[in-house]
Formats: C-alpha cells, structure tokens, sequence
C-alpha cells in the first residue's frame, strides 16, 4: 500500500469529535438493529492500526446488510491501546447499546483483558492479537481467536529463513516489552536453540517508544547475520526506517516476523498479503478497492474477516444468542481469506496459513503495492494438550 493510499485511508477512517469514550457508528438507523463493536485503539501509537480495523468491520457489516431479517450496527470503541480502558469501553457498550458481538483487541494485553469482560456480559469476542495465552492458559468459553499465535508466526518465518540462510547462525532481536513480545522472543529462542544459533543479544523496549536507533546501535555493534524485529504497527515501521539507515540492510537480513504491511523491508512474516489467491481474499480486495481506492492491510482484512466470522457464525446457530453462536463457531470449517480455515473447537484457535515475504527490488516492482513475493507458508499450532487451554 503506498503513501497516497494510506493517507486516503486515513483519511476516511478518521472521526470528528472527541474519542475519549466511543464514537458510534451505525450501519443503519433503526433502534433495533443487532449491534457489533470494534475495540481498538483509535488513538495513541497504534491509531493506525485501529482505524484500518474500523475500515475492516464497516465493510462486513455493510456488505451483510442484515441477519436472520435484523438489520446490523457497529460502534468502534477507542480502547487507547490501555486494557483499564479497554474493559471500560467493553462494559459501557454492553450496558447502553446490548452489544455481545465484539471483533478488536490489537495488542495482546488489550485483547486477555477484553476477552474475560466480554465472557462475563455474556458475549462473543474474536481478535487479530497474537499472545499464545489468548488460545492457552488465559482462554475462555468467549473467546476465539483469528490471527496466528506468537509460536505459529516464529515457526513460519524464523525457521524457513533458518533453513534458506543456514550460514546466518548469528542473531539479534528487538522486542517490546510486553506478553506479546515475550512470547515472540520465547519462541525465536527455542528455534535458535534447535537450529544451533548464536543469540548475539536482545533490546527490549516499552509500548511508547518511537526512537530506536540507540538499540540498533547495540545491534550494528553485535554484527549480526540477521535482525530479527519483534514489535508491531507503527513501531516496527520505525524501527525498520530507522535499521535501513543505518545501513543494516547491506550488512544482514532483516526480519520483521509479524508485519501489517510496510514499504521498506527485507523479508517480512505476515499474518496477511493482499495478493493472496483465495476467493474470499479477491473478493475482498475488490471490495476494498471500490470503497477506498486502496489495497486492504492486515489491520483491515484481519477485522474484516473477524466480523464476517462472528455474521457466519450466527447464520449457522439461527439465533443471536451468543451461547448459541459459540456452539455454532466450534469447529466452523469456512473459506477464509488464506484459502480453507477452521475454528478449533478445542481452543477457539482459527487454523490458517502465516507467510513469509521477501521484498522487490523498487526495478522489479510490477505496480505500486508489489512490495514482496510470498517465500512460503504454512500452518504451526501447538496440540491442543500443549496450548494449556482448559475450556469449561
């Protein structure tokens, strides 16, 4: 996705008014209508992410019109990336407007909290965030989850860039300080040790940090073969801008292993690429283009098909209740944006491919959004008896 087309979408995604508590947005004007809501961060560091993901349910709900004959409406919920405040938009969204279908949660931190207020008001909550607790030992009846766990993004993009660079046995890694990173960082470490490689050194930093070039100081001094960049959103954006001038990219690979679509990169791990060939995905990217000029980023297509998962599911119970829809969700084989998916009844986990790009050449580019051509892809999911999740 180039500039233009980012700031078109940002433009669009924007919302007049204070954030502070929630902005509503209703598909259709009756009182009535079966209400949706999409908690993520419409302000602070991950804005971005959360108005791509606003973009993402608006299309669903739009697209669906009604189900079982009750019109639809969504509210997105500005949870300030700050779980307090995302359990406060949750609780006030349940108590003013009856809302039990939630689709959000960017940051793994946000979402743990999110979910254990949706189960108690007797919901439904499906999320993009990434912590292996969320399908684990945090897991809940509420629950469900479509983006790949922290462990699956690392064994499909560390392992297969192990494999085509097995003379690259020397690592760095920066990460964020939170449970998302720290399973990311968990998970690298135990393919390092399997693979026989020399983990050079790690800089951590906080959620709010935008200026990363005291640890890519660290990182160039270690001489690495390859930097490994474990934060997400705008941060990841920084700290790639920022390793690509300091002339990393001629000196090692870089890998970013959970992207939501950049213009500089050397090899990236996506939950999500646009030029994947599924039909949802095409329908998707048809649909996104006619409505904002634009291809579809992970934040968007990740809400997206969360939404729709939430719509199809309560098609297949015939009912609105939420218990209902959980029963009818539990192992839902569907086509997804990555081809076939499956809900694993055991875990509330989403089955899907994660890819590994590589990016072009600016000379090899085909049009302005051919960043990369997908390396592999593959499914990694701990078995169930390994998750840790116990569903009551």
């Amino acid at each position: 996705m180039n500039c233009r087309n980012m700031l078109k979408l940002a433009a669009l995604s924007a919302v007049p008014g204070t954030l502070g508590s929630l902005v509503a947005r209703s598909a259709f004007a009756q009182t009535s209508a079966l209400q949706f809501a999409c908690p993520v961060p419409m302000s602070g560091a991950f804005a971005a992410n959360g108005k791509y993901a606003d973009l993402g349910m608006k299309l669903a709900i739009e697209q669906y019109g009604k189900v079982l004959g009750e019109p639809l409406a969504y509210s997105v919920l500005d949870t300030e990336g700050k779980p307090a405040t995302a359990v406060r938009r949750v609780q006030e969204i349940a108590q003013q407007k009856n809302a039990r279908f939630f689709a959000g949660g960017i940051l793994s931190s946000e979402a743990l909290a999110m979910g254990k207020e949706v189960q108690k008001a007797g919901g439904v909550f499906i999320t993009t965030a990434g912590a292996d607790e969320i399908t684990g030992k945090d897991c809940n009846d509420a629950t469900f989850r479509w983006s790949v766990p922290t462990y699956g993004a690392i064994e499909q993009t560390v392992r297969p860039l192990a494999q085509m660079l097995p003379k690259a046995k020397r690592w760095y890694t920066i990460t964020p300080q939170y449970v998302f990173g720290d399973g990311l960082l968990s998970a690298a470490k135990a393919v390092f040790k399997d693979k026989g490689i020399e983990h050079v050194g790690n800089s951590y930093h906080s959620l709010n940090e935008k200026e990363f070039s005291g640890y890519l100081t660290n990182a160039v001094a270690a001489k690495p073969d390859v930097l490994l960049i474990l934060n997400f959103g705008s941060q990841s954006s920084d700290t790639l801008r920022q390793a690509v001038s300091f002339g990393m990219k001629n000196n090692c690979t870089i890998l970013l292993a959970w992207a939501s679509g950049l213009e500089q990169f050397e090899s990236l791990g996506a939950q999500y690429w646009h030029a994947i060939d599924s039909p949802l995905n095409r329908d998707l990217v048809k649909r996104t283009q006619a409505a904002f000029k634009a291809n579809p980023n992970y934040s968007l297509a990740g809400s997206h098909v969360c939404t729709k998962i939430l719509l199809d599911g309560i098609v297949k119970a015939g009912n609105v209740d939420p218990k209902k829809v959980v029963a009818a969700l539990e192992g839902m084989k569907y086509d997804g944006l990555t081809g076939p998916e499956e809900v694993r009844k055991g875990d509330h986990q989403a089955l899907k491919n994660y890819y590994l790009l590589k990016g072009k050449a600016k000379s090899k580019m085909k049009n302005a959004d051919d960043y990369a051509d997908i390396v592999s892809s593959g499914q990694s999911f701990l078995p169930l008896d390994k998750t840790g999740c116990k569903l009551t």
